[in-house]
């Protein structure tokens, strides 16, 4: 693979879970004890029920009735709570990744479809916070992920969506709902790991994949050496 260019660069937005968060393992457990209170299949089962395009807390609805949604996801959230300080973890060379971009003035967001009393309860597990110049979460743009608001939101107060490049404002996710708001604003969209749930399908022409932080990050320093 080519060099990646930094030249340019002023912005890169991260996807939270499964890109900076290695956050499924306790993600899992707690929603599978929720989905055994109200009888239900563990998560590999129930995660049929899931559309895409919503965030896992907007997916309750679907995943266990309207009628159900806010008290599982009230149950969903203290199970997840007390299980993430043991559960959670940051991916190998994630670090080393901020540390490159933060030595070469670029500035990081964090843009989650995540609810933000969590991700500031998580954060702290893992990193700096001073690391980051923005943090977006769920339902405070006008629309989440994968729609262009939630990345315009973020961006507002640095740059105009006019301005933006696929050589100026980068985005790193897990997902295809990373990768297409990316597209949607003319970044470029690039994709760590696999999918957190393994079973979404991406169409992006545009999006350069590495299997982890660690080959990303050879390729940056491939870049300036």
């Amino acid at each position: 693979m080519e060099p990646l260019d930094i030249s340019k660069l002023k912005y890169v937005l991260f996807d939270w879970d499964n890109t900076l968060a290695e956050s499924r393992p306790a993600l899992v457990a707690a929603v599978n004890k929720v989905l055994a209170a109200y009888n239900l299949p563990d998560w590999e089962i129930s995660k049929e029920k899931r559309d895409c395009n919503l965030s896992f807390k907007d997916n309750f609805a679907n995943v266990f009735g309207k009628q159900n949604a806010e008290a599982a996801y009230e149950q969903y959230r203290e199970i997840y709570k007390e299980l993430v300080p043991t559960r959670i973890a940051s991916f190998p060379y994630a670090q080393k990744v901020l540390d490159f971009f933060a030595a070469h003035n670029v500035r990081m967001m964090i843009v989650t479809n995540k609810e933000r009393c969590l991700i500031e309860y998580e954060l702290p597990l893992l990193y700096d916070k001073n690391l980051f110049c923005n943090i977006v979460c769920g339902h405070e743009a006008k629309a989440d992920k994968p729609h262009k608001e939630h990345a315009l939101y973020a961006l507002k107060d640095y740059i105009s969506e006019k301005e933006i490049s696929p050589q100026n404002v980068w985005v790193i996710g897990d997902s295809p709902q990373d990768s297409l708001m990316a597209e949607r604003i003319n970044a470029l969209p690039i994709r760590i790991n696999q999918s957190i749930w393994g079973d979404e399908s991406d169409n992006s022409n545009k999006m350069i994949h590495f299997s982890g932080f660690q080959k990303l990050y050879e390729t940056l320093i491939s870049g300036k050496e």
